[in-house]
């Protein structure tokens, strides 16, 4: 197991993966690294990025999400997917041949809606009035998806500007996914990389008329057997799956972990469950974040945990401070139960 950290395009620069390896990371993962381009990620591309991490001495471990507009008429079920599909395929291939492990993904028509994240306009209900992330489910949005807005803040250029996403129930969805694992995972075991699904977050079972296939264990278990793969495999964010109502996060570590079935780990922790809760400090959610780590290590889990994303904290420097604080936190929690495994008391 070790320590990673993410980073969206913003974020990617040489002094921050100098500052991530002095705060003891190994890995990164990159977050939608690339614009649209041509509709495919080459590999230089990819082969330039290992070369940047290398460089300050992390591995790339993973990409996270395709470019929504690679795969919008997928996830959609509409006209073109087929050549989507292809180029997905060899964006695939082209990250496995550059050497990285996992890519991510979130099959998802609508993202991540229903929170509260303006930090300017008051909400300060973190430790010390920090500025968490915040959700009510009474705040989801329930009119259909603008047609534009597919993946919930991503304009797609090309799909216009009038209409809507229409309504698709579970069955619908369900073979639009089986439709894309069937296609995507035998170029993802060729090139030797781990699909890695992301859970739905926010866990609801529908958005906006869509529905949403891993907002439960119950999904994610199906998604594992709808087509058997060594390379299918969940993105498992802690955050998210710890927010699902009545789900038993810690024995859900272990299925998941001891199956083999788990990429790479956000970790991070909760006020609590649906239908609201707000994404706190590390170390003052309901989740118990010693024994979480202890049961990845227990079950095997050789991957990399990232912290995520973090309250934003008053600082000069807000994201590193908040990032760096949670760094700390998995650091010394993994320092911990190495010395546990030495003193033979694991």
């Amino acid at each position: 197991m070790n320590l990673g950290i993410a980073m969206k395009p913003a974020m990617w620069s040489d002094a921050h993966l100098r500052l991530a390896r002095q705060l003891g990371c190994e890995s990164v993962v990159a977050w939608v690294p690339f614009p649209e381009g041509d509709g495919v990620w080459h590999e230089e591309q990819f082969r330039a990025l290992v070369r940047q991490a290398e460089a300050h001495g992390l591995r790339l471990e993973a990409i996270e999400n395709f470019h929504p507009a690679h795969w919008d008429h997928v996830v959609l079920g509409e006209p073109g997917r087929e050549e989507q599909m292809e180029n997905l395929c060899r964006t695939i291939r082209n990250a496995g041949r550059a050497g990285i492990r996992c890519f991510g993904y979130n099959f998802s028509a609508c993202g991540v809606q229903g929170y509260r994240t303006d930090y300017n306009s008051g909400n300060q209900d973190g430790r010390g009035l920090a500025a968490t992330k915040s959700f009510d489910e009474a705040m989801i949005p329930t009119e259909p998806q603008c047609n534009p807005y597919f993946w919930f803040n991503t304009r797609i250029e090309r799909r216009g500007t009038a209409g809507i996403l229409p309504p698709c129930g579970a069955e619908e969805f369900w073979e639009r996914f089986r439709w894309f694992l069937e296609r995507a995972l035998p170029a993802a075991e060729e090139a030797g990389i781990k699909l890695c699904a992301h859970p739905d977050d926010p866990p609801v079972a529908f958005l906006r008329g869509i529905y949403r296939p891993l907002h439960s264990p119950e999904g994610m278990r199906r998604l594992l057997t709808l087509v058997p793969s060594p390379s299918n495999c969940l993105e498992f964010c802690q955050g998210t799956v710890s927010t699902m109502p009545d789900a038993d996060i810690y024995s859900l570590i272990e299925e998941f972990a001891s199956a083999g079935r788990i990429g790479y780990v956000h970790f991070r922790n909760t006020s609590g469950r649906l239908p609201r809760y707000s994404e706190v400090f590390i170390d003052e959610g309901y989740v118990d974040m010693p024994r979480a780590l202890r049961l990845y290590r227990k079950c095997g889990f050789d991957g990399t945990v990232i912290p995520d994303h973090t309250p934003q904290v008053s600082a000069v420097s807000p994201w590193e401070t908040g990032v760096g604080y949670a760094l700390g936190y998995i650091r010394g929690l993994m320092q911990s139960l190495e010395d546990e495994e030495r003193d033979g008391r694991s």
